[in-house]
């Protein structure tokens, strides 16, 4: 690898900024200053030290973020604020993407990376990741509408696998509801039209989980971290290069 694009790749700034640091001797290449962004390095094996600072290169990186409502699950768009503006600089060097979508009025756990065999691993119907969302309603849920849900609920367009619903807490003078659903598949609104196929209204939606992984109850709405070592040995039941 070049060492100005592994510069680059640590979050060190553009390839033109990276190039003022070599200049002014500030990279150490296995104990020797260089200055050309040309200069082959083995990111694996060479020891790269920046103003006193060891380096190190990560192939693939992931993030857990608390999604917030009004900001699309995309990398880029025209008219509104996108998860990826929420990440830092070494999200954007490393072009990291949404393993999935949340829809722009959902909020809660969006995995970003930039390892897509993994987020394709995820995605895939045939592997059957399950995702929890938990849905204030408009509406009293109730036990017909947990069997129609068991039995897979059938919309204009599709049928829906058989998902789970449980009902957390019922408010009969208001006529609401708290509850969880469990689904298998994510088809365009499909939580809020499941619900709807009921009579009743979804108000507000949060992804709690999907698959090994689980909201951080700590990270605010817009906030984000990186894995732990723990979240990252989780993953590997897909199978897939971490």
């Amino acid at each position: 690898m070049r060492l100005d694009k592994f510069l680059v790749e640590n979050g060190l700034g553009s390839r033109t900024e990276v190039k003022q640091l070599l200049k002014k001797g500030l990279v150490l290449v296995n104990g020797r200053a260089e200055k050309s962004p040309k200069t082959q390095i083995d990111e694996a094996a060479d020891d790269i030290i920046v103003s006193g600072q060891k380096l190190s290169y990560e192939k693939f990186v992931y993030y857990l973020l608390n999604k917030p409502q009004g900001v699309i699950s995309a990398t880029e768009d025209n008219h509104h604020k996108t998860v990826l503006d929420l990440l830092d600089a070494t999200a954007h060097q490393k072009a990291v993407f949404p393993v999935g979508r949340l829809d722009i009025d959902t909020h809660g756990l969006l995995l970003l990376t930039n390892n897509g065999k993994l987020a394709h691993a995820m995605l895939s119907p045939k592997k059957h990741v399950e995702k929890i969302y938990r849905a204030h309603v408009a509406g009293l849920m109730n036990h017909e509408d947990i069997e129609r849900f068991a039995a897979g609920i059938e919309l204009k367009d599709f049928v829906c696998q058989p998902a789970q619903l449980k009902i957390l807490e019922i408010d009969e003078e208001k006529e609401t509801s708290l509850v969880e659903i469990i689904i298998a598949e994510g088809k365009f609104h499909q939580v809020k039209r499941m619900v709807a196929a009921c009579g009743k209204e979804v108000t507000d939606l949060e992804r709690i989980s999907m698959g090994p992984l689980c909201l951080d109850t700590t990270l605010a709405l817009g906030e984000w971290r990186r894995l732990t070592e723990e979240e990252l040995g989780a993953l590997e039941i897909f199978e897939v290069e971490l």
